[in-house]
């Protein structure tokens, strides 16, 4: 499933956000997109799903103008994890990632079988299959992010957008989450997700857009656009970036002494 956003403008009514902005996202692809907050990646992420409309240009999934796509088909087509949330009612953590099944059912059917297993293969795939039955709102935030995680899993989508999925996750669950973007890409799936470490990009990504004020500064092969001096000009902070022994790329910000 191709995602492509050409000249794209979005924002909210009466509070322009960015503008100019051009990407795509190819089967197989991870694209990360970095930037400050408050650079407008949350609402870019919104339009290219259609929960805002476009205030200009023109959004396509695999050639189809996601304008004129019912939100049944959008659904079947990309998935969607947002930025870490509260739990607001009692269901288990099976019954959020079962209703990631909700695209492929009709109207009125309830969960099949099928449905409840692909749910349950999703936690056990994170790691959270001890959390089946356990009321989301008494999960930590990170557990909360991880079943969020199934949920957009257990769709099966061609396409994922995944908006900041570590930012509430302990380390090794992060590596958890970074693995497993890296599995879904090696079978085909599209990735966009959004991150504010320079290293998870480095350790996932094939393609990387870097933003400021609503618009794409730079985007391409990681090592080409996540330099020293673009990180500075965008987020005021010197870094180092080193490739390691193993092949491996990683950025550390250079300390002021004090």
């Amino acid at each position: 499933m191709r995602l492509e956003a050409d000249d794209l403008a979005y924002g909210y009514p009466e509070h322009p956000v960015g503008s100019g902005v051009s990407l795509s996202i190819a089967p197989g692809e991870v694209m990360c997109l970095l930037g400050p907050n408050g650079c407008g990646k949350t609402t870019l992420f919104k339009t290219l799903l259609g929960l805002l409309a476009p205030q200009g240009g023109r959004i396509s999934l695999e050639g189809d103008d996601l304008a004129h796509l019912p939100r049944t088909e959008i659904a079947r087509r990309v998935a969607y994890v947002p930025q870490a949330q509260a739990g607001i009612f009692p269901y288990s953590a099976i019954d959020i990632v079962v209703m990631g099944r909700t695209a492929h059912g009709s109207l009125f059917s309830g969960p099949s079988a099928e449905d409840r297993r692909i749910a349950q293969q999703a936690l056990d795939d994170l790691g959270i299959g001890a959390l089946t039955t356990r009321d989301v709102t008494r999960l930590s935030g990170g557990q909360r992010q991880l079943v969020i995680v199934a949920r957009a899993i257990a769709q099966a989508a061609p396409l994922i957008i995944m908006d900041e999925p570590t930012a509430s996750l302990d380390f090794g669950n992060q590596v958890v989450v970074l693995q497993k973007i890296r599995q879904l890409a090696d079978r085909g799936i599209g990735i966009l997700l959004s991150t504010h470490d320079p290293d998870h990009a480095f350790a996932v990504a094939t393609r990387v857009a870097l933003m400021q004020e609503g618009a794409v500064i730079a985007a391409g092969r990681p090592a080409e656009v996540l330099t020293p001096e673009r990180l500075r000009d965008v987020y005021g902070v010197d870094v180092t970036i080193e490739q390691l022994a193993d092949g491996r790329t990683v950025c550390s910000p250079r300390y002021i002494e004090v």
